[in-house]
């Protein structure tokens, strides 16, 4: 018996003032039996009920997107990374949905990213490539580095360890989309701190609920304004054991 996704398309239309087609309304459903048949093996998600999935991981992936799924964002095919994207989220999602934008999936766990590799085939998403490595060498490395338009991340820890693996990726005038649950007024004062020393100005704190289970969550913009000092971001580790 196969679970089914709900199609929730008036909420999509509500929230976001967008709706998938009738495609990405697919894709979304393999994607789904793909993580859960993924899940035996990897441990990829707790998260396996239809409605629980498709709002904490495609509604909320989409959700700090939504400055892209209006028409006039600026460039209009931006370059974007995913980064510790895990089982793929944001990234896959944003895929599916951004198919003129090109996007890294970038993860430190080779497991994860052959498994990855397996789903953007299924998928046939062309626009989406895989990447393994840390984020403290990537943001070092002359391809990468100011490589990209916009650079996703999950915040599990310290924000300002976020701000430290975005912001070298960044070409200037970028933006960091940094997804967050609860945020506290110590947290900005964190933030701040390290985008300053990073090349960046924090350009919007967007406090939302979600439509199902209405949990409080965050979406954190941040904007390069200036280069980001050679020294950043650090060697593996030091970031999340000195947040800056």
């Amino acid at each position: 018996m196969t679970n089914l996704l709900p199609e929730m398309a008036e909420i999509w239309q509500k929230t976001l003032n967008w709706q998938p087609t009738l495609q990405q309304q697919a894709q979304f459903q393999k994607l789904y039996e793909l993580i859960l048949e993924g899940n035996r093996q990897l441990n990829l998600t707790r998260i396996v009920d239809p409605q629980e999935f498709w709002e904490k991981h495609l509604w909320d992936s989409l959700r700090g997107i939504a400055p892209l799924l209006s028409a006039n964002f600026s460039p209009a095919s931006p370059a974007l990374i995913d980064i510790g994207t895990g089982a793929g989220f944001p990234g896959v999602p944003v895929a599916i949905t951004v198919t003129n934008c090109p996007i890294t999936l970038l993860d430190s766990t080779r497991k994860k990213i052959t498994f990855l590799d397996n789903i953007l085939t299924e998928l046939a998403l062309s626009n989406a490539k895989t990447l393994v490595g840390r984020a403290e060498e990537i943001g070092q490395h002359p391809q990468h580095r100011l490589a990209y338009d916009i650079a996703l991340i999950r915040a599990v820890g310290a924000v300002s360890v976020c701000a430290e693996y975005t912001l070298p990726l960044l070409k200037q005038g970028g933006l960091a989309i940094i997804y967050r649950g609860n945020w506290t007024e110590e947290e900005t004062t964190a933030l701040q701190n390290a985008v300053n020393q990073l090349g960046g100005v924090i350009e919007l704190i967007e406090e939302f609920t979600t439509p199902l289970s209405n949990s409080i969550r965050h979406c954190l913009y941040v904007r390069k304004v200036t280069n980001t000092p050679a020294n950043f971001p650090r060697p593996i580790g030091v970031p999340s054991q000195k947040p800056l």
